[in-house]
């Protein structure tokens, strides 16, 4: 049995946790915030329950198959609704759209937009399926270690299904001709940290998920998952830290040996690091076992951060569904002014979760809960005066849509920002979903999930396979996987 310290309870740390104690090992998790959950947090004020971070559950099935693998059931700790609509998307004719949980009802929209949009749409899902089925079965668990990883036949002719070389942008353009069918099926990768038209068609396996899989909401709010893993985990014995930030990974002969944690010294024979990776490796080991430089570092290409309010308000909103895109202004200037000049949008599209509509127990009664987030270029300036001028900014466009007055409603309301990401999670310039998904910074061109350290292994969204909730989960699986090979 082995002395294994986590460093963070987010949900890569915990799963990693989970598969590490579930093989026997003695696994303790220091987290230097109150709960588990990392950036899937929650926090409660005035009757409200606000989640702080991811909204959207997708790929149900991904996350039912990791509990299968810890011998758990999914359902055991919380239950999902499908959402039907699954979200609405606001345009800049007033008019929205809602966008169906049924195939059949998907397809007759589409058609709605343009002549054989249904015929078109289920070409373009079957194409996606592929891409989807490829990347989740063969790619997604690679370490990204090993060159061979990629040069392997097998993964090379698989690789040729997933369309690298080809923009999302224009794969949906060759096939559709409207606006509002692009839009929506351009919206997925808005978060991958780069404009769809730099972003490679592969990721058009988020279509599949998105509307094919459907969009669910578990039970509890979002922080349900990581409550559950942490459940999971102390059945096998996990000890959780919380308050307990790590200030210093100590060394002994190229090796980690001791986490400094609060003051006080604790041994360990492995270490798992699922806090921000450029943190962990830039100021808790020493300089020599940097695999990264600064400069390495800032070149890397983010994917963009967000300015987030927590609404809540004295009545209920008849026009908002649970999840709203605000897509009234043009989403090709935004994301230039996020990707190829940061800088404060001019004219921003936005998202507003309205969980209330799921489950009211998050709000009193006849009020209703806001998350309203606005992506952002990384690293940039956050004052009280910038955000106060968005939120009026939001909540304008949002009355004209709503077509009733919401500022005059608000009863809390609260922000998070460039900076709160900096302190609650040390991102690396304040980050919300981690590197882009460029093709110079996929698979093996990622920071590597093992250190020079011997028994040092990253995980999170800075390493493979990326950000996002499954895919996060999976880092956690891949290096528990690889510290138990090598032990």
């Amino acid at each position: 049995m082995k002395r294994i310290g986590i460093i963070g309870a987010g949900l890569s740390s915990l799963y990693a946790a989970c598969c590490l104690a579930k093989e026997g090992h003695s696994v303790s998790v220091f987290e230097k915030n109150t709960m588990p959950g990392g950036r899937s947090q929650y926090f409660k004020d005035q009757g409200f329950t606000f989640d702080m971070g991811p909204s959207w559950y997708w790929m149900p099935e991904v996350i039912d198959r990791l509990f299968e693998e810890l011998d758990e059931n999914r359902s055991d700790y919380f239950q999902l609704t499908r959402l039907d609509p699954a979200y609405q998307v606001f345009w800049k004719d007033l008019s929205s759209t809602l966008i169906p949980m049924e195939h059949e009802k998907l397809a007759e929209l589409f058609d709605s937009f343009e002549q054989n949009g249904g015929k078109k749409l289920d070409t373009f899902l079957a194409d996606a399926k592929v891409k989807y089925d490829t990347a989740m079965g063969s790619f997604i668990e690679y370490p990204g270690l090993k060159i061979t990883e990629l040069m392997k036949f097998k993964l090379l002719k698989e690789a040729l299904k997933l369309d690298v070389l080809k923009s999302v942008e224009k794969d949906i353009a060759n096939r559709f001709q409207s606006d509002k069918a692009r839009n929506i099926l351009n919206f997925p990768v808005l978060f991958l940290g780069e404009r769809p038209s730099k972003i490679p068609a592969m990721y058009t396996l988020m279509n599949y998920a998105d509307l094919q899989l459907g969009t669910w909401y578990p039970e509890g709010g979002m922080n349900a998952l990581a409550q559950g893993l942490e459940s999971v985990a102390k059945k096998y014995g996990v000890e959780f830290h919380y308050s307990s930030e790590v200030e210093k990974i100590e060394t002994l002969n190229d090796i980690a040996s001791s986490l400094i944690v609060n003051g006080a010294v604790h041994e360990v024979d492995a270490i798992v690091a699922g806090a921000d990776y450029n943190f962990v490796e830039q100021k808790l080991i020493p300089e020599k076992y940097r695999r990264y430089s600064p400069k390495y570092w800032d070149k890397r290409k983010m994917a963009p951060s967000s300015l987030i309010f927590y609404v809540g308000l004295n009545k209920r909103i008849d026009k908002l569904d649970h999840h709203n895109l605000f897509f009234d202004e043009d989403l090709t200037d935004h994301g230039k002014e996020i990707y190829d000049d940061p800088k404060w949008p001019t004219r921003p599209l936005f998202y507003t979760c309205a969980p209330t509509k799921t489950d009211p127990s998050v709000a009193p009664d006849g009020h209703e809960n806001l998350m309203i987030l606005i992506p952002i270029a990384p690293d940039l300036e956050d004052t009280p005066e910038i955000r106060e001028r968005y939120f009026q900014l939001v909540m304008d466009r949002m009355e004209k849509h709503c077509a009733e007055p919401l500022q005059k409603h608000v009863v809390y309301k609260n922000s998070f920002c460039v900076n709160d990401f900096k302190s609650a999670y040390h991102s690396y310039k304040g980050n919300a979903y981690g590197l882009a998904n460029t093709l110079r910074q996929t698979a093996n061109l990622k920071p590597k999930m093992k250190s020079k350290l011997k028994n040092l292994y990253f995980c999170g969204q800075l390493t493979v396979p990326g950000p996002g909730i499954p895919p996060s989960l999976i880092s956690g699986k891949i290096a528990a996987k690889q510290l138990l090979t090598d032990l």
